[in-house]
C-alpha cells in the first residue's frame, strides 16, 4: 500500500510558457497544485507526500525568479499555514538553511513547532535541498561524534539525514519529461518506485494521481528477493 509519496514537480516554467504567461504564473500555479495534491493524498490513505520544491541548485537561476520563489514559500509558511494545521497536516522543511533569509528559517521554526504534533498527514517541503549535500552533511555530523569506522552503519547515516525518523519513499513521481532524480533522495529513494510523466506539473490531475496509485499497486516490489 502507498504510505509515502514524493514527487519532482516539475515543468512549471514550461507550463507558463505554453500559456504564454510568465514564469511566476507557472510556480503560482504549481503552488496550487501541491494543496490540491496533499488533499488526495489524505482522502486516499497516503500519509506522507514529499515533494522537491527549490534544490540547491535553483539559486543559479535569474534572481527575480529566486525571489519569487522565497515569497511564495514565506506566504506558505505563514499566511497559509493555517490552512495546513486545521487540516491536521504536520509540515517539515527538508534542507540546509544556509543561504535562506532569516525571516524564512524563523517561518520555518515557526510552522514545524505549531504543526509538529498533527496526524492527519505529513508534508515534506524540500527547499535548498540537495542529496549528496544532505549524505555529506550527515558524514560530518558522524565523524564530529566520534564514531569509529567500524561502528558506522546504514541506520546510523539513516538516522543522521535530514529526513530522519521518516519512512522512505514507496513512489517517486516525476512531471514533465524528465527521466532522472536530479539530485532528489539520493539516500532515501534506493527502494523507490518510479514513474516518469510527460505531463507538465500544473496540469497533473485527479486521474493522473489515481492512476499512479493504481499503477504502484500491481507493481511486486522484491526489495532484492525473489
Amino acid at each position: 500500500m502507498l504510505k509515502h509519496l514524493a514527487i519532482i514537480m516539475d515543468g512549471n516554467r514550461r507550463w507558463a510558457k505554453d500559456q504564454g504567461l510568465p514564469s511566476f504564473a507557472g510556480h503560482q500555479k504549481g503552488y496550487e497544485k501541491l494543496k490540491e495534491v496533499m488533499h488526495w493524498c489524505q482522502k486516499k490513505g497516503v500519509d506522507t507526500l514529499t515533494v522537491y520544491a527549490f534544490s540547491t541548485e535553483n539559486w543559479n537561476r535569474s534572481e527575480d525568479e529566486v525571489n519569487f520563489l522565497m515569497t511564495l514559500f514565506h506566504k506558505a509558511l505563514t499566511e497559509e499555514l493555517d490552512e495546513f494545521h486545521q487540516e491536521g497536516i504536520r509540515l517539515k522543511v527538508i534542507g540546509t538553511r544556509q543561504r535562506l533569509a532569516p525571516k524564512i528559517v524563523q517561518a520555518i521554526a515557526d510552522a514545524e513547532e505549531k504543526t509538529k504534533d498533527n496526524q492527519k498527514g505529513n508534508l515534506n517541503l524540500c527547499i535548498n535541498y540537495g542529496g549528496r549535500l544532505e549524505i555529506i552533511e550527515a558524514v560530518k555530523k558522524i565523524v564530529d561524534s566520534g564514531v569509529k569506522p567500524e561502528d558506522i552503519t546504514d541506520k546510523l547515516i539513516a538516522d543522521n539525514l535530514w529526513m530522519a525518523g521518516q519512512a522512505d519513499p514507496d513512489l517517486i513521481i516525476r512531471t514533465s519529461g524528465e527521466q532522472r532524480l536530479s539530485g532528489f533522495l539520493t539516500w532515501e529513494s534506493v527502494y523507490s518506485e518510479f514513474l516518469f510523466l510527460e505531463k507538465h506539473w500544473p496540469d497533473f490531475s485527479e486521474a493522473d494521481f489515481d492512476q499512479a496509485i493504481e499503477d504502484f499497486n500491481n507493481r511486486h516490489r522484491r526489495f532484492g528477493g525473489n
